[in-house]
């Protein structure tokens, strides 16, 4: 829970300096491992939209967020370079309405740890497709609301 803490203070920083957009959502870091990530949106005024689901755009904040935590973390931590982070290209499939908080989860760890070693190695652009699914326990289970599919795109500079 600590640890929670400690990465959901780390995005919210992160976002507060760089995406202040990201930050008025309130992500919240429920999982943070090797091979996966997950982040919740709660569901609040500022992330519903006017039919009281949640906003197309704060569905892909939090897909956009889950997507890059994992590979921020990785590229902070480089003792090679600097590196950096964007996203290319971005699809979404929206199969139900987000009436609640919404999780994001990736799954993709293993590969952006990957890129990311890389990129670090070669100094070259490397761009892997990352994938989110987005779900609302309390109304839908795991059941998915939306899916996400975003070309992480990175580099990392000689330091």
């Amino acid at each position: 829970m600590l640890e929670n803490l400690k990465d959901t203070l780390f995005v919210r920083a992160f976002a507060l300096a760089k995406v202040p957009l990201l930050f008025l959502t309130r992500p919240r870091v429920v999982e943070m491992a090797d091979d996966r990530c997950v982040l919740a949106l709660p569901f609040t005024k500022v992330n519903k939209n006017h039919l009281g689901s949640m906003y197309f755009g704060a569905l892909c904040i939090g897909a956009e967020a889950t997507g890059g935590v994992i590979a921020m973390r990785l590229l902070q931590n480089l003792k090679t370079g600097k590196g950096s982070l964007i996203f290319k290209d971005f699809q979404a499939t929206f199969l139900k309405r987000a009436e609640g908080e919404t999780f994001f989860t990736c799954k993709d760890g293993v590969a952006i740890r990957e890129a990311v070693a890389r990129a670090a190695d070669t100094f070259e652009r490397v761009e892997i497709p990352v994938s989110i699914t987005a779900t609302v326990p309390k109304k839908f289970g795991d059941e998915s609301v939306a899916t996400f599919v975003l070309t992480l795109s990175l580099k990392v500079k000689k330091t």
